[in-house]
């Protein structure tokens, strides 16, 4: 995975998200060129260094500072490869254009990189990437993670299957807090809930138009298999063959109310209460 977290605003913005994922100067920051930056004192420095440095350039006034953007891979993943391959990642795309600082998390089920990027570039170019930006990316990412041996592809969701958009970054942090009795239930997601709670009398367009898009995609992916599994190479027919596979272990096109109804639904009823006889 990669994503872009967030945006910071100014320098006290950036130097609290620096804070952050150094986990208040526990963790060292690694720049270009391997170098380390180490304790709050010296992450002070580098945010008032960028802060500077936008502030004699010309402007929007609500231009940003930096860019946060996290890489991440499942569970299990080997802590050192996911930082080797985000150091490459980094290198590969921001080395000459664009100063950065990156630590790694093993805090978490899934070893993840946070990466902020300084949205001024060194010739004055500005970081502002589009959907198209985002795709090379993940593939820039996932070819820097199948060197080191690790299995990555940078599969576009449509194509594996999943319609629901992922879950926004403080959404998520807010409804684990909820889940760990720490907090409120976040809005959106009590929406959900109650959205899930009262199934509508029909279809809503938009899931019949995501069901739509599934299906076609699925149809393109049978005719593209069908093809290679007629071909006279070898290389062809194997690659025919993976991919009826894929097609088969695709998961069923479920939106995210889908899914919560049919966890509402599994919930065990309470107990109704004994009525009192004494009386």
């Amino acid at each position: 995975m990669v994503k872009i977290t967030g945006r910071t605003r100014d320098g006290g913005h950036l130097q609290r998200h620096l804070d952050y994922i150094t986990r208040n100067g526990k963790l060292s920051l690694e720049g270009p060129d391997g170098e380390r930056l180490s304790g709050r004192a010296e992450v002070r420095t580098l945010a008032e260094d960028w802060r500077d440095e936008l502030s004699v350039a010309p402007q929007r006034r609500d231009a940003p500072v930096s860019l946060s953007i996290v890489l991440s891979m499942p569970a299990g993943t080997d802590e050192g490869r996911v930082h080797d391959a985000a150091r490459a990642f980094a290198a590969n795309l921001f080395a000459d254009r664009h100063p950065y600082v990156f630590a790694l998390h093993t805090d978490d089920r899934h070893p993840h990189v946070h990466l902020t990027v300084r949205a001024l570039g060194r010739d004055g170019e500005r970081l502002n990437p589009r959907k198209a930006d985002l795709q090379l990316w993940r593939e820039t990412f996932a070819a820097a993670l199948r060197d080191r041996g690790v299995e990555a592809e940078a599969t576009p969701r449509r194509a594996r299957g999943v319609v629901r958009k992922a879950e926004r970054t403080p959404v998520r942090k807010l409804r684990e807090r909820f889940e760990r009795g720490e907090g409120l239930m976040p809005k959106t997601f009590a929406g959900a809930l109650d959205s899930a709670a009262r199934p509508p009398s029909a279809e809503p367009p938009w899931e019949t138009r995501l069901r739509q898009r599934q299906a076609a995609i699925r149809r393109t992916l049978v005719v593209e298999a069908l093809r290679l599994q007629a071909s006279k190479a070898d290389d062809d027919r194997r690659l025919g063959q993976d991919l009826e596979q894929f097609i088969r272990t695709q998961p069923p096109v479920l939106t995210q109310r889908e899914i919560l109804a049919r966890a509402l639904a599994m919930r065990p009823e309470k107990p109704t209460p004994a009525k009192d006889r004494s009386r």
